[in-house]
């Protein structure tokens, strides 16, 4: 991989970083607004979102589930988690990551992390969308 290549995958995943670390915006009672960052459950595998991969949607897979934003104190608490639906990334494992969304063309790509960062498939998807 060329040090281009490092060097947009380095500023990626520091401005996601930044992005969740973020101030809060405050919502109209002057309190903190949720500020989570998107993760579905699918198959026994947790998923985060991951910004600016170009993906082609695969088949439907099924039902994924969201969880309550757990970033307000226990203001959440007792929330259901919403489900929505699951699709195959092409060329991807669903082990690796998914794309999650209520219609194809309105969906967001997920993938499982880990200690060590985002699985290098995705890491390929990134670069390759640069």
């Amino acid at each position: 991989m060329s040090w281009a290549k490092r060097s947009v995958i380095a500023l990626l995943t520091a401005a996601a970083a930044a992005s969740v670390s973020a101030c809060q915006p405050e919502d109209d009672s002057g309190e903190a607004a949720p500020s989570c960052v998107y993760v579905v459950t699918y198959a026994g595998r947790t998923y985060r979102d991951v910004a600016h991969v170009q993906f082609g949607l695969g088949t439907r897979l099924g039902a994924a589930t969201q969880p309550p934003c757990d970033d307000t104190g226990d203001r959440n608490k007792g929330e259901d988690p919403s489900t929505t639906t699951a699709y195959a990334v092409d060329g991807v494992s669903p082990d690796v990551a998914i794309v999650a969304g209520d219609a194809p063309g309105d969906v967001r790509f997920v993938a499982v992390h880990s200690g060590s960062g985002l699985p290098p498939e995705v890491k390929k998807l990134i670069a390759d969308s640069w």
